[in-house]
């Protein structure tokens, strides 16, 4: 697990997303059989964790999946959780906000979709967005984009203190990957329901969103809220990459359950 660590974005040290090849593959077995075959058994084993996790009832985990458009968070909620309890994980999409979202803070909308005690929760894009697209369209400045990295630190310090453990995921793909598969998308009729013309929009602020990704990690990469950027032109090693993190971050959260209860010893069900 210490190649994971390359991956980390370390707090208050210099980080150029440029510097991570998205189309690396440290995480992936060479035979495509072997990949799958990995990610089931990973899958099963997170399914292990999320059953210890729920039955400890005291802590939670929070995972954000920030990305570019294309870049595989549905997929990776898909495969990473496909033999988790839909009990034990709960996902939320975060969208355009609504006319209610808007009338309070960037904030309010998370804190009701927060997890549970002995819960995952997986944010499908995340507060993130408002330090995202209201920076590059330019409809907030620099004060208050510091106001609001400040804030996001806060925020997430709440939740860590409070039983959270925090672990973000940036999708790091290319331009190129990302061409082909909204190409694809458009090619197959029965996945336009995925393009948005705003794709194309956003598309042509490549560079703009890749510096402000850039920003908001350095920002609000924390010991107790880590980025990690997780290569992604590879869709099985974006998986298996994810699955491996979170696993290992299970395993140091040393998970304990109560002890046995007495009353039940020797008790014969007739």
């Amino acid at each position: 697990m210490t190649r994971l660590k390359h991956y980390r974005v370390k707090p208050d040290a210099p980080f150029r997303l440029a510097d991570i090849d998205p189309g690396e593959t440290p995480f992936l077995p060479a035979e495509e059989h072997h990949q799958r075959e990995s990610l089931e058994l990973l899958a099963d084993e997170l399914d292990h964790w999320q059953n210890l996790l729920h039955a400890e009832g005291r802590r939670k985990l929070l995972l954000v999946l920030q990305g570019t458009d294309t870049s595989g968070k549905d997929g990776t909620i898909r495969w990473v959780f496909s033999r988790t309890s839909p009990l034990g994980v709960r996902v939320a999409a975060f969208k355009a906000p609504t006319d209610e979202e808007r009338a309070h803070d960037f904030l309010w909308r998370c804190h009701a979709v927060v997890p549970r005690a002995g819960e995952i929760a997986v944010w499908n894009r995340s507060h993130y967005e408002d330090v995202l697209v209201p920076w590059v369209e330019g409809w907030i400045g620099k004060a208050e984009l510091r106001r609001r990295y400040a804030q996001i630190n806060d925020f997430e310090r709440l939740l860590a203190e409070t039983g959270t453990v925090l672990v973000k995921c940036m999708l790091h793909i290319d331009k190129e990957e990302q061409r082909k598969r909204l190409q694809a998308r458009l090619d197959d009729p029965s996945k336009h329901w995925k393009f948005s013309m705003g794709d194309l929009a956003a598309r042509q602020k490549w560079d703009a969103y890749q510096q402000a990704y850039e920003h908001a990690i350095a920002a609000t990469s924390t010991a107790h809220a880590p980025w990690y950027i997780v290569p992604a032109n590879h869709k099985n090693h974006r998986n298996l990459m994810i699955a491996r993190l979170l696993i290992k971050v299970l395993r140091d959260m040393k998970i304990s359950l109560a002890p046995p209860n007495p009353a039940y010893a020797g008790l014969k069900v007739q």
